[in-house]
């Protein structure tokens, strides 16, 4: 379980995050949504530790991470897996080498057992016989694959996807968002994902947080989605005509 307790953040004179808190469940599919410019992605990176927050906290597990020593930030980084909105995979590393890479970093195993973890993770996202491919030898479907078998080659136990349908065709879309609900409840992780795809949101989303504003506007399931009469939550997600079609045919109300 991750917990974020009061956390603002400004870049000089503008404020981007105001005193948000949040829980995001372990084993659950937690979702951090809005507009662009909303303030979500800052909101990651205070989570993961790439930004410092002005005010406020950021628990794992109970524990402060900028509370924490050196040491033991470290070891929390070593506990997560990200899946970047482009896959950020090593275009001169092969699939093989990509979905190493952590393990070269953080892990004290022969590279022989590196080998049989990575074939693992790969194999775990179907992807078979491509281990000497580049990535731009692969569809963008694939390279996702590719960057979630890379994500949890540590057995993490926070996994964060920026956008990972981003680029992608529904069909491929289904595909990923059914994988990282797959692995989310296999390996019990607590994974959260910004996602404006609200085709997403209603395929996996079991704890979705609103981001307005730099403000934590709603937070609640799927279902309790459709029925928020939050008028800005309102006006993100039925901005598609499909989505208020699907109102319509789940609640029976337009």
């Amino acid at each position: 379980m991750i917990e974020v307790q009061g956390v603002s953040k400004r870049f000089g004179t503008t404020q981007v995050l105001t005193d948000i808190s949040a829980v995001f469940h372990k084993g659950k599919v937690n979702q951090i949504i809005g507009k662009s410019g909303s303030g979500k992605s800052v909101l990651a990176k205070c989570i993961v530790g790439l930004h410092e927050p002005d005010q406020g906290k950021v628990l794992y597990e109970g524990r402060s991470f900028h509370d924490m020593g050196r040491e033991e930030k470290t070891g929390i980084r070593q506990e997560i897996g990200m899946l970047f909105q482009g896959s950020a995979l090593f275009d001169s590393m092969t699939v093989l080498q990509n979905v190493m890479f952590p393990l070269q970093m953080f892990s004290k195993a022969s590279k022989s057992e590196m080998e049989d973890r990575a074939h693992t993770c790969l194999e775990r996202v179907n992807i078979k016989d491509k281990d000497g491919l580049y990535p731009a030898e692969l569809s963008g479907g694939m390279q996702k694959r590719v960057g979630i078998a890379r994500a949890i080659a540590m057995n993490p136990k926070y996994l964060f996807c920026d956008e990972p349908n981003s680029g992608l065709d529904p069909q491929t879309s289904i595909l990923i968002d059914d994988l990282i609900k797959e692995i989310t409840e296999e390996f019990h992780t607590t994974t959260i994902v910004i996602t404006h795809d609200m085709n997403s949101v209603m395929e996996t989303g079991e704890n979705i947080i609103f981001i307005h504003e730099g403000r934590k506007w709603w937070q609640g399931s799927r279902e309790q989605l459709l029925n928020s009469d939050n008028k800005e939550l309102n006006a993100f997600i039925f901005a598609s005509g499909l989505m208020r079609q699907v109102k319509k045919a789940m609640t029976g109300k337009a």
